[in-house]
């Protein structure tokens, strides 16, 4: 899987897209002959994000915040890197007529597939494009996260969510969404957020695993050298403090089983953090 992994980020952000898009030809095309494949779900080849059942891991994603971060059908959430609608799709059957959902991602592709497909479906669902330099999603652009102000505008969100988002980020980038995020959201907000934290016990338990973050840079450390953004861990008192700086507080934190903890005990595979807005 190491090996595979290197292989994998040797590729240019669209070189990869295009292999994943050619591995999967065959069965995408299969499912679409045969109309096998809901029209609500991406084909393979064009899920960007992560692994695992797409539509699986949306049911969870919404699961999690209908019960850690307090979603209502009402409410206004935002997605900050919404990829190709995961989430989005999962929440067309949970929101209602006066509910608001708004998503972003750096990856065309992605916001491309959910205008086409959902929001054409529900009126109440919005999706963005934001060229955002990553060196694993997107080198077209020089515009850097640290500098980008979320197109809305103050406190209109109930609730925000970022899913393997802020571990492909550095952490100027990681600082900038944190303060965002805090001006978008309604007092007493919450935001549902994924990382990989550094504790003496994830760095004791990490040694020798596939995510082993073994190149250290002070308050982070990363998995490769050759794709920074691929996978980046962050230490806890590090993490806390952008929490603080940025108006921000840790409400409940739920460690992940990535460093090898039992997946039965953990909510999902990164550390969910849920973040409330102090004022």
């Amino acid at each position: 899987m190491k090996a595979l992994r290197k292989l994998y980020y040797i590729l240019s952000p669209k070189s990869r897209r295009i292999t994943r898009q050619i591995f999967y030809l065959p069965i995408d095309l299969y499912e679409t002959l045969t109309h096998k494949r809901n029209p609500m779900i991406p084909p393979r080849g064009k899920i960007f994000i992560g692994g695992g059942d797409f539509t699986a891991q949306g049911e969870h994603i919404k699961n999690m915040l209908t019960e850690l971060a307090g979603l209502k059908p009402e409410h206004a959430i935002i997605d900050i890197g919404c990829g190709i609608g995961r989430t989005a799709v999962a929440l067309t059957s949970y929101l209602d007529k006066s509910g608001r959902y708004e998503g972003f991602d750096i990856v065309k592709e992605g916001i491309d597939w959910c205008n086409r497909k959902i929001s054409g479906r529900f009126p109440n669902f919005h999706f963005w494009h934001v060229d955002l330099k990553n060196d694993l999603y997107n080198l077209s652009t020089s515009q850097m996260a640290k500098d980008f102000t979320f197109p809305y505008g103050d406190g209109e969100f109930d609730c925000a969510v970022l899913t393997s988002v802020f571990t492909h980020m550095m952490p100027d980038d990681v600082d900038n969404y944190l303060g965002e995020i805090h001006r978008v959201l309604k007092p007493r907000g919450k935001c549902l957020a994924t990382f990989f934290i550094l504790t003496p016990e994830s760095k004791s338990k990490m040694k020798g695993r596939e995510f082993d973050f073994k190149y250290s840079f002070g308050n982070y450390s990363l998995m490769s050298r050759q794709v920074k953004e691929a996978n980046v861990a962050f230490e806890k008192d590090f993490l806390y403090g952008l929490f603080k700086k940025n108006g921000l507080s840790a409400e409940n934190v739920f460690y992940g089983y990535w460093p090898g903890n039992a997946p039965g005990k953990a909510k999902d595979f990164q550390d969910v953090v849920v973040l409330s807005k102090e004022k």
